[in-house]
């Protein structure tokens, strides 16, 4: 496993089985509360990620032992002049739009406190795996402003409209097991093995296709939204991009083979 960081805050793990990369936030002392600077470097960690064509998916994990993100860091905001707060959105827009536009699938593996934006960056992902540990809310009306890191979009597309109000208006926090039932994560394990059990989906996922993967997420992210006749357009467009592709050819004999596949990622 190679390691290497993006500023102080950041630190990208690239495990040598399996094309999988760890995005981890590393800022303990503030509880990986998302600064300025913290902000710049998930945007760069996410950019360089994007356009590393050996890998397949990317996990988002943290190296507090009690929180995977509390949000924005209020202690920086509280020092800011409006014109400061107006400079920094987008900055710290690029980071939730950095893990959003990954163009691999990436999964969140949560524990504790994922909180506000720290929530929202675990929304960007495909999937989120919490332990039982965790707690989830988007309480930015709370301190005067909105989730602000795609939380009002992202939401309501995973749990609904009425869902989503309920849950930002009402600021609340939500536990692990009723976050599962709610659809606010996707999968609830025992503490202390989120990190584990979303590598283990990770390398599940990176054994697949990278050229499938990423046409899939495309068609799966470009749908949202759309009517039907529109959607299954988008997928029509995806499914040529691959039909005559090197890993379309190699997934095909492979299974008449009765082999394990070789994908030339083309």
């Amino acid at each position: 496993m190679s390691e290497e960081r993006f500023g102080e805050f950041v630190l990208v793990r690239r495990h040598e089985q399996g094309h999988v990369a760890e995005l981890v936030l590393d800022r303990p002392k503030a509880m990986n509360a998302v600064s300025t600077e913290m902000a710049r470097c998930v945007a760069g960690a996410c950019a360089e990620l994007g356009e590393d064509r050996d890998v397949r998916v990317v996990v988002l994990t943290s190296t507090h032992e009690r929180a995977f993100c509390v949000g924005a860091d209020l202690k920086e905001r509280n020092s800011f002049s409006d014109a400061e707060l107006l400079r920094q959105r987008p900055v710290t827009r690029g980071a939730y739009t950095g893990v959003l536009e990954l163009p691999v699938p990436t999964v969140a593996a949560v524990h504790g406190f994922a909180l506000g934006g720290g929530f929202e960056l675990a929304l960007a992902c495909d999937v989120i795996v919490a332990d039982r540990t965790a707690v989830v809310g988007l309480p930015e009306v709370s301190v005067g402003v909105i989730p602000g890191g795609g939380g009002t979009q992202l939401l309501p597309r995973r749990v609904g409209a009425a869902r989503a109000a309920e849950l930002i208006f009402s600021a609340r926090r939500v536990e692990a097991v009723e976050a599962g039932e709610l659809g606010l994560v996707d999968q609830v394990v025992e503490a202390g093995r989120d990190r584990e059990e979303a590598l283990a989906l990770a390398a599940r996922i990176a054994g697949n296709s990278p050229v499938g993967l990423r046409a899939a997420k495309r068609a799966l992210r470009l749908g949202q939204g759309l009517d039907l006749r529109a959607g299954l357009e988008v997928e029509d467009a995806a499914w040529r991009a691959v039909a005559f592709s090197g890993d379309r050819a190699e997934g095909v004999a492979a299974f008449n083979e009765k082999r394990r596949p070789e994908w030339p990622g083309e």
